[in-house]
């Protein structure tokens, strides 16, 4: 293993979105990740390799780097096997609703008992607590009572939801951070704690700075994409150019601004003279907008490039790795013929890898319960009574 992380065992139980990402991010970063995958129920009467239903997720690059166990989270057998692995793990990364682990008998409390130090990890949409805890929702309801998707579109124009960026900025990452934190505080004080993490509570602080503009008056809550951030300003946008495709501009600043000018050939004309009245960013909006439609996107990225214009082409996910920047920085990485975001951040000393493909459900079952103690009679047990399945 290599990694800040590594030597660091993390039990993460299966789910969807944030809570996967956030596991992932730590196995990128050298934690040892366990995912433990559920045993479809009405499996019973079927062959062990065939309880475990692997196409969904085994392509799923949200569980790279990790090693998967198949457990029947209704047989008290397995609950126990878990709570043993529990006391040999670092931390514990869960995406259900509330109370569902409490449910299973793996609550904070019970796994807290067993092992003090453990930083048990939890990622769910609402929170908690609150109104809306126990309630469904996802990632574009999360965000919009956090008044975030409310400033996200054009003027006018409906809100437009940001994929689901939500799940992955506002939650996965407090949750990774949350985590790490914790274990950091940890080898202070010897003592695990819970880590509440929520999309709503992200997606709320990634908001800060817009906050910070709201209080000061340079932002307006009211209406959407009339500020200079949101696509209200003509020159913080993105552009159709003559083949179709985009550019994005962000020359804000008076001296890139001007930049982009002299590269555009406009510096002499007092049409393109800079302003922040809000008045006149639809007419200069018009105006640019014919200026970028006289060249392609790789003409204007070609035209630019290497300068403080802050011009950048708008590329679509088959572009992007190919883009020389990214090249260069090692953005992207093809992993066994699959092309796919680098682990970020980078570290001088010890570097985070890609660990291994994604598993398919239960597909390391048996080795990973040998290493984490159990012996080979444990484990036909186990398999025996039904409380793990795969190989």
């Amino acid at each position: 293993m290599s990694g800040p992380l590594a030597g660091f065992r993390v039990v993460e139980m299966a789910g969807l979105g944030p809570a996967p990402f956030a596991a992932m991010l730590l196995a990128d970063l050298g934690a040892e990740v366990i995912r433990v995958d559920r045993i479809p129920r009405g499996a019973a009467a079927k062959p062990a390799d065939a309880q475990v239903e692997a196409a969904q997720d085994a392509g799923d690059l949200l569980n790279r780097g990790k090693r998967s166990v198949a457990m029947d989270l209704k047989n008290p057998r397995a609950i126990e096997t878990l709570l043993a692995m529990l006391e040999r793990a670092d931390a514990l990364i869960e995406g259900f609703r509330p109370g569902v682990m409490e449910g299973l008998g793996l609550g904070p409390e019970t796994a807290l008992a067993r092992n003090p130090r453990l930083v048990y990890g939890r990622m769910t949409g609402w929170g908690q607590q609150g109104p809306l805890a126990r309630t469904a929702g996802h990632d574009i309801n999360y965000i919009s009572i956090a008044g975030l998707l409310a400033h996200v579109g054009r003027a006018g124009e409906a809100p437009v939801p940001p994929l689901n960026l939500g799940d992955f900025g506002a939650g996965s990452m407090s949750l990774a951070c949350g985590v790490l934190a914790a274990l950091l505080e940890r080898s202070r004080s010897g003592r695990g704690q819970v880590v509440d993490a929520s999309i709503v509570g992200g997606a709320a602080t990634l908001m800060m700075g817009f906050w910070s503009l709201y209080h000061a008056g340079l932002f307006d809550a009211e209406h959407r994409g009339t500020n200079m951030l949101d696509g209200g300003s003509y020159f913080y946008d993105a552009y159709r150019c003559a083949d179709g495709e985009y550019v994005s501009i962000a020359a804000a600043e008076p001296k890139f601004y001007a930049t982009f000018l002299r590269l555009a050939g406009l510096a002499d004309d007092p049409s393109f003279a800079q302003t922040l009245d809000r008045a006149r960013w639809p007419e200069l909006r018009e105006k640019l907008s014919a200026v970028f439609a006289t060249r392609s996107r790789d003409e204007w990225a070609k035209l630019t490039e290497g300068t403080d214009a802050c011009l950048a082409p708008v590329l679509r996910l088959d572009e992007a790795p190919g883009h020389p920047h990214n090249v260069a920085a090692g953005t992207f990485e093809n992993y066994r013929g699959v092309t796919q975001p680098a682990p970020s951040p980078k570290f001088s000393r010890t570097p985070g890898r890609i660990a291994g493909p994604p598993p398919a459900p239960g597909a390391d079952t048996a080795q990973v319960l040998r290493d984490w103690g159990l012996s080979d009679a444990q484990i036909a047990e186990l398999r025996q009574a039904g409380a793990v399945a795969g190989t």
